[in-house]
C-alpha cells in the first residue's frame, strides 16, 4: 500500500461550455453523487471552523440512509476548529487524503498524513488545525452513539492505513480485502468505517441484500456498480449512498486497484419505535 494515493476534490467551476448532463442521481433506493459535482457552488461552512469549507455528501434522510452524515473537509493554510462539534452524542471518524493535519485529542497532538484516521468518540475533547502551507482534505464521518448499558464506550485511537494488514475475503485468492480499523467482535463499537480493495476483475459475486446503511467514496480506480436494479459506472472522487436493504455488487474495472472507504452501521438492536432518535 505505500504506493497508495487518494483522490480530493479541489473545487472550481465549470465552463459555460461544458456538457450540463453528468452521472448524478438520486432514487428511492440510492444516491450517486459523481465527482464533477463538488464543485465550488455547493460547498458549505460550519459555526467555529476558520478558513475551511466542506461538501456535505450525506446526511439522515427519513426513509432514506438514516444514521450518519459525511463530509469532505477542506481547510486551508492556518485553518481548523478549536470547537469542532458541538453535539456531545456524535461519534466520529476522520480520514484524510491529502494534505496534512494537526489533531488534538484527549490532550494528545497527532500529525495526520494521507491515509491518516482517527476515531473520535462522543463528548471528546478535541482540535484541528493545518499549520503547513497547503490545503488539507479529509473525511468526516458523524453518527449518534448508541450506548448500551453494561457496554463502555470505545476509547478514541489514532492510526495510519499504512500500518493495518488488509484482511481477504475468504475465497476471493487475495482479489477483494478489507482494512479494517476495527475488531468486528467489538461491540462498543455501533459503525465501521473501513478501506476496501478490489484488484482488476475482482467482483462481488452476489447481490448483497442487507440491513446496513452504506456511505461509499471511491478513493481510487474506476468500477461497474449494482445499486438496486441498475448498473453504474462509478469512478475515483464518486461517493455512493445507500439505504438499508439496496440491493448491490460490483465489478472492478481495471487497470488498477478499485478502493472505497466505507461506512456501515453494526452492533446493535434494530429501532423498533418509528420516528425516535437514533
Amino acid at each position: 500500500m505505500s504506493n497508495t494515493t487518494y483522490y480530493a476534490p479541489h473545487g472550481g467551476h465549470p465552463a459555460q461550455t461544458e456538457l450540463l448532463t453528468d452521472r448524478a442521481m438520486f432514487t428511492e433506493a440510492y444516491a450517486v453523487i459523481p465527482k464533477g459535482v463538488l464543485r465550488d457552488i455547493v460547498t458549505s461552512h460550519l459555526p467555529f471552523w476558520d478558513n475551511t469549507r466542506l461538501w456535505v455528501l450525506a446526511r439522515p434522510l427519513s426513509g432514506f440512509a438514516e444514521t450518519f452524515s459525511q463530509y469532505i473537509v477542506e481547510v486551508g493554510p492556518g485553518g481548523g476548529s478549536d470547537k469542532p462539534e458541538q453535539d456531545r452524542e456524535a461519534e466520529g471518524v476522520l480520514f484524510i487524503v491529502e494534505g496534512e493535519l494537526e489533531l488534538t485529542l484527549l490532550g494528545t497532538r497527532h500529525i495526520l498524513t494521507p491515509g491518516g484516521y482517527a476515531f473520535i468518540p462522543p463528548a471528546s475533547d478535541w482540535s484541528v488545525r493545518n499549520t503547513s502551507g497547503e490545503p488539507a482534505r479529509f473525511h468526516w464521518i458523524r453518527k449518534r452513539y448508541q450506548a448500551v448499558d453494561g457496554i463502555p464506550h470505545p476509547e478514541a485511537f489514532v492510526t495510519n492505513e499504512q500500518d493495518i494488514e488488509p484482511i481477504p475475503m475468504p475465497g476471493t485468492e487475495g482479489r477483494w480485502v478489507t482494512s479494517r480499523f476495527v475488531d468486528i467482535s467489538d461491540m462498543r463499537h455501533d459503525m465501521h468505517v473501513n478501506i476496501v480493495t478490489f484488484q482488476p476483475g475482482g467482483v462481488i459475486p452476489f447481490a448483497e441484500t442487507h440491513v446496513m446503511e452504506h456511505g461509499l467514496y471511491v478513493l481510487e480506480g474506476k468500477a461497474v456498480y449494482r445499486l438496486n436494479q441498475d448498473w453504474v459506472e462509478v469512478e475515483a472522487g464518486d461517493f455512493m449512498w445507500l439505504r438499508a436493504f439496496c440491493p448491490q455488487a460490483c465489478y472492478a474495472g481495471g487497470p488498477g486497484p478499485f478502493r472505497y472507504l466505507l461506512y456501515k452501521d453494526v452492533n446493535r438492536h434494530m429501532n423498533l419505535t418509528l420516528n425516535s432518535a437514533r
